[in-house]
């Protein structure tokens, strides 16, 4: 069996001490054993911490663009050449369909040739501010950057972190998630196979407990830290990382409400609102959670969604009959299914998702679910589910749309679904959320940025922005007068 190793100043290794310490990642969609992954600790976590403050203050990394942009292009290169191991393994791994895995790895691939291109072209401005005197205003790499990453979509999470934070010159330690540990390894090999890539520049080290987190967070050395995940260890990051005053980009929890006006094309609409809540089995921060509708078409849209979603096939991520996989394990799966037992004793429940036949009993497999929600401080519309279970709300007027959409904490993402073009680009305007799609759901893409507001987070991710959280702009002054 296979095991992922962490990746300090060069090396592969299993541990720095050499007491190897070794967990196992479970296929979801069988519940056996699949591989295992080294433990690592506060010892690798330092060691890590030390390879890339020697190789950012030691060598030349931040102070070439165009040795950037080359092992930025070749990892694309390397990475493309890989694709269908590195897709194969994130379906054993994470329970996904083949074409989220493909589709992930094929994203990631396009990202790293767009700041492969704006490695080189990090400028600065320089102004006269009086006769003689002129200030540089200098773009540089921010320093030490930490990228921590959940499971969900690991190799998209990863390299929208990794390359801008390459591209600027900074050197990096990445923690990944144990359950993707070996797929996340397989990405990296195409980097640092890389003999361009100084050693030290890259580094990982895997946990499946917080003693790494906890250390890379608490460093004084780490000048920026990525995290992608839950808003309550987002926070705990944050709290931590202010004995510091380490830069913090986070991408957050999300609670994304989809708006369904009666002018609508519903067939449309309802198929993109399934697309929109399944992808990933609804495991994924932007994917549409809440469905608000327009009460004149509220009982055959209800109708009609509860149906639409009855005759997805839930299924292994290599059959390519299926449209949504499992979760990420049996624990996530159970939890859903509670929840909705729970949701039955207040709520009505619109669908009630079960475990499928057909399909192993020790997988993590669940049908989605519909819950008709009025009260909007229930904890069904308040937190996040992070799985295939839907609450659907009614809504009057445009107002009334508006605020039950931005009634709770998370601000990350959000549809209308409208023909009226003038109302769709109303309503965005006045919705609290980092990116909203019109008539569409789920639409990203390198060069356009995206992140959170309120408990979804800060920084932005993706696009010419998401190089500003591992830029420095350092004020340089001179006189040219005798």
């Amino acid at each position: 069996m296979q095991t992922a190793l962490h990746y300090i100043d060069g090396h592969w290794l299993p541990s720095i001490d050499g007491q190897e310490r070794v967990g196992i990642a479970v296929d979801p969609a069988s519940g056996e054993p699949a591989c295992h992954f080294s433990e690592g600790g506060a010892p690798e976590a330092e060691a890590a911490v030390g390879a890339a403050l020697q190789a950012f203050e030691a060598g030349l990394w931040a102070h070439s663009p165009r040795l950037r942009a080359d092992v930025l292009l070749g990892f694309a290169d390397r990475l493309d050449a890989s694709k269908d191991r590195v897709a194969d393994w994130l379906v054993t791994l994470n329970g996904k369909l083949w074409r989220e895995a493909m589709g992930e790895v094929v994203a990631a691939i396009s990202e790293l040739r767009y700041y492969a291109g704006l490695a080189r072209n990090l400028f600065g401005r320089v102004i006269e501010v009086a006769p003689g005197c002129h200030a540089s205003l200098e773009r540089e790499a921010a320093g030490l950057a930490v990228i921590i990453l959940p499971w969900n979509a690991p190799i998209t999470l990863l390299v929208r972190s990794l390359a801008p934070a390459l591209a600027a010159g900074c050197t990096v330690v990445i923690k990944p998630a144990p359950q993707t540990a070996l797929a996340h390894n397989l990405v990296l090999e195409a980097l640092v196979s890389d003999p361009l890539l100084p050693p030290g520049v890259v580094n990982s080290v895997i946990e499946s407990g917080s003693e790494v987190s906890r250390t890379l967070c608490a460093s004084p050395d780490v000048d920026v830290i990525s995290f992608t995940g839950s808003t309550a260890v987002g926070k705990a990051i944050a709290m931590s990382a202010s004995h510091t005053l380490a830069r913090l980009s986070l991408e957050l929890g999300g609670k994304a409400p989809a708006l369904v006006f009666r002018d609508c094309a519903i067939d449309r609409t309802i198929a993109g609102i399934v697309s929109g809540a399944l992808v990933l089995a609804g495991q994924q921060c932007t994917a549409i959670a809440r469905v608000l509708v327009d009460d004149a078409i509220y009982p055959d849209f209800s109708r009609r969604l509860a149906d639409a979603l009855k005759a997805v096939k839930v299924g292994r991520g290599r059959d390519p009959g299926s449209d949504m996989g499992c979760l990420i394990d049996r624990g996530n799966r159970d939890r859903i299914d509670a929840l909705v037992t729970e949701a039955g004793r207040n709520h009505r429940v619109l669908l009630r998702g079960r475990a499928p036949g057909g399909l192993p009993l020790a997988g993590a497999f669940i049908e989605p679910s519909l819950v008709e929600v009025e009260d909007l401080a229930s904890p069904l519309v308040q937190q996040e589910l992070f799985g295939p279970l839907l609450v659907i709300e009614r809504f009057r007027d445009e107002d009334e749309a508006v605020r039950r959409a931005n009634a709770t904490r998370y601000g990350l993402a959000a549809s209308v679904w409208t023909e009226d073009a003038r109302k769709a680009r109303r309503v965005a305007g006045r919705l609290r959320s980092g990116t909203v799609w019109s008539n569409t759901h789920n639409r990203l893409f390198a060069e356009a940025e995206t992140g959170g507001q309120r408990d979804s987070g800060y920084g932005r991710l993706h696009g010419a922005e998401g190089l500003n959280d591992f830029l420095a702009t350092k004020h340089y002054y001179h006189e040219t007068l005798a």
